[in-house]
Formats: C-alpha cells, structure tokens, sequence
C-alpha cells in the first residue's frame, strides 16, 4: 500500500482520516450519514438544512443527483452538528464526556507547534480545469440556503486565501460567497477580520487583491478557517501541526496562492479595488437578515479547478443553536480559556461560547475564587479578549460548582447567585459589526458588553445558603445507581 493512502495515525500523524472524502467514509461507517437523492438547490436542501442544524444529534447528509446539475455533482451539509463528529474531525477521542473531549482539545492546542506546508505539484483537484472564457462557476450546485437570500450561495462551507502584501503570512478565512454570475461571485467579510484587512491592504494602494477560494476541503482546513487562529499564523500551518503532517498545496497559476491539493473545488482570480456588486441579504450566524443588501467587492474568477464528482461542503448558519454554533463553541471555547488563563486570570475552572448565542453572543465562564475582584477580572477579561471580543454580548462568572456548559445551570447560579444592584459591570464601544441585529442599521460597529458576576458575593461566601441538590459526586453515584429508570 502506498504510503499516500495509509491513515496519518499509520504514518505518524494525529487524524485517522486523510480527505474530506475518507472523512466521509469513516462517517458513514459510525452511521452517522445520510444520502439524499434528486434534491432542488432552490428549496429541498436548504429546508433540509434547517430541519438537520435544529434536531440535536442529527446525521451528517450528502445530496446526490441534485436537479439540474451534471450527475456526480454533490452537497454535503451538517457535517459538525455533533460533539463527537467535531471530535473526531480534530484527531481527539470521540466517545467520551464533553468534558473529557475539550480537556484533550486543550492538551492537544498546548503541544501544538506550527507545520509549515508542503508544496506540490499536482493533486486531485486539478482533475478538471476551466479557464479563461470557459470558466463557468454555474456548473456546480449552489443552494439558497434560506428563504429570503438574495441569491445562492457557493461559498459557506469554504474558505478565502489571502496573502498580506507587507508581512507576507497567508490567511485562510471563512466568508460568504454569492454567486452572481458564470465568472463573478461576491464575498462579504465582517470588519476586522484578517481577510478583511488583508483585502483592503491591496484596495488602499489601489491594486486588485488576488484570492484563492476553496469551495469543499479537508474537515481540519475548514474549522481552521473559521475559528480564532492568532495574526500573523497561517491556518496551513496550523493544520499541519494540529494534524501532525503537513498540509500539500498547489501554487495557483493565476495568482500564486497556496491552496490544498485535495480540495474539492477551487476558484482562482482577483478582487478589484473599485468594482462593487450588491450582495445579500443573507441569513446570518445571528439568526437574522441583520446585514441587508449593499454594494460588496466581487471576485473575478479566472481559472477554476474541480476534482471529479465535487463536493460542495455546505455550512450556512441559521437560527443557533445550529451546526455552526454547535462547532464554533467546541472550538472557541478552548480558545476562550487559554486567553483568560494567559491574561494572567487564576484558577479558571472552565468556560463555554454558548450556541444560543451562536458562541458569541453569550459566555460563561467558570472559576475558583481566590480573591475580591476575582469574578469581576475574569469577566472583563473573557469580554475583551481575541476570542471573546468580535459581537459579544453577556458574560456571566459562575463558581466551581457550576458546569459553564450547562445552560441551566449557568442560568441557575446567575437567578439565585447574583443581584443587578451588585452583580452587574456594563462595557460601552466594544468591537461589534454590521451582523449585530440588536444595533441600529445607522450606528452599526461598536456595541456594549454586560458583565454577570453570578458567583456568591466573595466577602460572605462562607454565608451564602449551601446546595440542596446532589453533589456532582454524588450524582454520579445516583445516575449509575437509577439510571435504569431513565432508560
């Protein structure tokens, strides 16, 4: 067997799966995927969507024989809905408490060290070529994905790369792409987000920005791409050194841009400096049209490159909790906690980005206190630092008691542990964006943030009413004792 085809654990790496396609293999054999034949891209597979991302613990589904595109041409959609999907996408044990994952999430972050990519010279994608005036980017199913889109969008499971034009690092971002036309798609990026600034590097010289977007790539690649990797760190390198084997990537002909040699659908050209299309709306992480229609920069696609039968990986967000929430939480909240713990914020027992929040929106964050002042630290903290900053919203402290991804609970401590004449800091113009539903269409760009100390008061803990409920030892206990009679 050649040594391409082993799984990475086989050869040294971390993951047990090599492509998005073994990826699928692998998920289908846990019995976790289902096909779906003859689906429109106009209703079916968004409707279908919305039913997955709502319905916990749902399978992954690919849509095969979709209408009106070339047989072979596929959709896969909630691929990271699942605790143990996303668990096994990073390479950690998958069949164990939430808890124990993201502890081995975390162990995995603190040995990473970054993988450079290497780079190739073919690889499945290029397969198929379109250039010049055959490009077509039409060919390939693009779903609206929710009701009142204002288009189909190719670009939501994908990912932008970028190069910065001083610094010289490449950045791989997840931004929205809309199909506009057989050559044109458009891309929206939020404000402050390293594409963004990548992007109007090149604007503000008054020079074209070239972009490479992949449209359905490694599992690993893509939650890379869209999580909180640190500036100046390409999510090539990242990947590489989170998968323990480095990332094979192809120099784009067009524009020099590494991209993955086992992605599914690459589009290669350049974003003008003055050429706008309107974009949108779309339905965002937010659960809102909350960005409406304007002009956006457009991508003037020159080559296209496609391995055979291509995958489409689909990711829109919806309402949360959704998959998108869902994967986001698991990651940022790894990221979350480091920050606080590195901020220099003492024994930090815990933290989650909730998904009703869309792991924005709301963050709890859980700690031992030591001192007066502790709560109200690791809450400003947990607001303002790298992975809690973008659009937050609330941040509730909880003590060591409370299990900071349990809702409930998180809700409990904040009803009987605090009080809004004691309990509550409020943060005014922080880093929000034009996705913000709650912010007016005209005012839009900073926020505020509220700050929930629902520890007990430090001054009389030792006061403070004790728990009738079990101890979490104790319920251990009383769950393995009684469980047969949940069953």
């Amino acid at each position: 067997m050649a040594i391409d085809t082993l799984p990475r654990v086989t050869r040294g790496g971390h993951l047990a799966y090599a492509d998005l396609r073994d990826w699928i293999r692998h998920i289908d054999a846990m019995g976790q995927l289902k096909t779906v034949h003859g689906a429109n891209v106009d209703e079916d597979i968004g409707q279908a969507t919305d039913v997955l991302h709502h319905t916990p613990g749902s399978p992954a589904a690919i849509f095969e024989n979709v209408a009106g595109y070339r047989p072979g041409f596929r959709v896969l959609v909630n691929s990271f809905n699942t605790h143990p999907r996303i668990a096994f996408t990073l390479g950690i044990p998958h069949d164990v408490p939430l808890a124990e994952m993201q502890e081995a999430w975390r162990k995995r972050l603190h040995a990473f060290q970054p993988v450079a990519p290497v780079e190739v010279s073919d690889g499945p994608v290029m397969a198929n070529v379109m250039r010049g005036d055959d490009v077509n980017v039409l060919i390939f199913p693009a779903p609206k994905w929710h009701p009142m889109d204002g288009g189909r969008y190719l670009g939501t499971g994908s990912f932008d790369v970028t190069r910065d034009p001083d610094e010289g690092w490449v950045n791989c971002g997840t931004y929205r792409v809309m199909v506009h036309n057989e050559k044109q798609v458009g891309y929206y990026i939020s404000p402050g987000k390293h594409g963004r600034i990548q992007r109007q590097k090149y604007f503000d010289r008054g020079e074209p920005c070239p972009v490479a977007m992949v449209i359905g790539s490694h599992p690993l690649m893509f939650l890379a791409s869209c999580t909180e990797i640190p500036y100046g760190l390409s999510e090539f390198e990242w990947v590489g050194g989170i998968a323990g084997e480095p990332v094979k990537v192809i120099r784009g002909p067009i524009t020099g841009l590494p991209f993955p040699a086992d992605a599914e659908i690459v589009l290669e050209g350049f974003a003008s400096p003055t050429e706008r299309i309107k974009e949108g709306p779309f339905g965002e992480w937010t659960g809102y049209y909350a960005s409406d229609t304007r002009p956006e920069p457009v991508l003037n696609v020159q080559a296209v490159y496609y391995r055979d039968d291509p995958i489409v990986l689909g990711a829109p967000p919806n309402k949360p909790p959704d998959e998108q929430a869902r994967y986001r939480a698991f990651l940022r909240s790894a990221l979350l906690r480091d920050d606080i713990e590195k901020a220099g914020v003492p024994d930090v027992q815990g933290a989650w980005c909730h998904e009703v929040g869309g792991s924005r929106l709301f963050l709890a964050v859980s700690i031992k206190q030591r001192y007066a002042g502790h709560a109200r630290q690791a809450g400003h903290v947990a607001a303002m630092c790298h992975a809690g900053a973008y659009l937050g919203r609330y941040v509730v402290v909880v003590d060591e008691d409370i299990d900071p991804t349990n809702l409930e609970d998180v809700l409990w401590a904040m009803c009987t542990r605090s009080d809004p004449e004691r309990s509550l800091d409020l943060i005014k113009r922080a880093w929000s964006g034009p996705l913000d539903p709650a912010i007016h269409p005209d005012e839009k760009g900073h926020n505020s943030r509220l700050i929930i100390d629902a520890c007990r008061p430090f001054e009389w803990r030792d006061k403070f009413p004790p728990v009738s409920n079990l101890t979490p030892e104790q319920q251990k206990v009383a769950r393995e004792r009684w469980s047969w009679l949940i069953q």
